[in-house]
């Protein structure tokens, strides 16, 4: 099987506080290394008061405090919201502190609504700057020239892997043509998965980062013991999602019974049709078809329940199905 990592949103649960999402996330970050996992990633998101991975350099150093092996890194740090000098400062010190287990994933997005751009201090246009931010950024962790005059302390010489990361053909094109990673975020916007990874895979140019195509599909993994239990779960993600998507985000919600018109259903089916809900054994076949399917090089897993007794057995789960013997060994478990 191929390598597997995890996606956690740290979501603050209904009832719970930001103190206890950040806690919850260092603690699934502990069981995933305790499995095999490749990577544990967090994400960037704003004024969201169901996520608390907003200040996100901040919350991976966190969990890469707590744990001792498993990769600990943005999926991804939204860079139009930032200056590329202070991204290399915050993630050289984090590869500072933690050398060899930090990635950097890269998106556009805002990661907000326009008000909360506005309170970010990000100029609408900063999307544009994308590419030459990027590339702004990666030359802050070369080594230094004798003519540079701008220097990222600490960041200069130091190896920190960085990905690009969408949900669109212009993500995978940059990816191609400067040669790194990608990662495709098919677990909440599937539709151009299939066109992303060909157009990466067939336009990619070789790197002094990369020599060949490395892609990473998104999913979302929803185990229970029974699969009406499973089923009742999922109600958490389709209640935040079609939230989210109607302008009123909440904190994540507790499972229950819910009732969708027409338009709701299909939004869900069209967006989540790569949430995979069941028990260990459909949920893990439904897995290994889509790994045959779309041959991706790593799966980016979400376990987006409720409750963290779910998110540790969905992970467990996964992991005693389909990571082999040999990863485990590779990984030193």
């Amino acid at each position: 099987m191929i390598p597997l990592s995890v996606l956690d949103l740290a979501f603050i649960t209904e009832g719970s506080s930001a103190a206890d999402a950040l806690h919850r996330s260092a603690d699934l970050a502990r069981h995933a290394e305790s499995l095999g996992f490749q990577r544990f990633w967090l994400a960037e998101h704003h004024a969201m008061p169901g996520i608390a991975s907003a200040a996100t350099a901040v919350v991976i150093g966190y969990v890469a405090g707590a744990t001792k092996t498993i990769r600990v890194g943005a999926g991804g740090i939204m860079l139009p919201n930032h200056a590329p000098l202070a991204v290399a400062e915050a993630f050289g010190t984090l590869e500072s502190l933690y050398p060899g287990r930090i990635d950097l994933g890269l998106g556009r997005a805002p990661g907000s609504d326009q008000a909360t751009m506005r309170a970010l201090r990000r100029d609408p246009a900063s999307a544009d700057r994308f590419p030459h931010d990027v590339v702004e950024l990666m030359r802050y962790f070369d080594a230094p020239q004798p003519e540079q005059t701008v220097v990222a302390v600490p960041g200069a010489g130091l190896a920190v892997p960085i990905w690009l990361l969408g949900s669109s053909l212009f993500s995978a094109h940059m990816a191609a043509i400067m040669g790194l990673p990608f990662a495709f975020a098919s677990h909440f916007a599937p539709d151009l998965m299939e066109e992303a990874l060909v157009l990466y895979r067939e336009r990619f140019e070789p790197s002094e980062r990369l020599q060949t195509p490395y892609a990473m599909l998104g999913i979302n993994a929803i185990i229970g013991e029974t699969n009406a239990e499973a089923q009742h779960a999922a109600t958490s993600l389709q209640q935040h999602f079609i939230a989210l998507r109607q302008g009123r985000p909440t904190t994540f919600p507790a499972p229950r019974p819910v009732s969708w018109n027409s338009q709701e259903q299909r939004l869900l089916e069209s967006t989540l049709r790569y949430t995979f809900v069941g028990i260990a054994e459909d949920v893990t076949q439904n897995i290994s078809a889509f790994v045959d399917r779309y041959s991706p090089d790593e799966l980016l897993i979400g376990a987006p329940l409720f409750s963290q007794v779910d998110r540790r057995r969905t992970l467990s789960g996964i992991a005693h199905a389909l990571m082999s013997p040999a990863h485990k060994a590779e990984q030193g478990y």
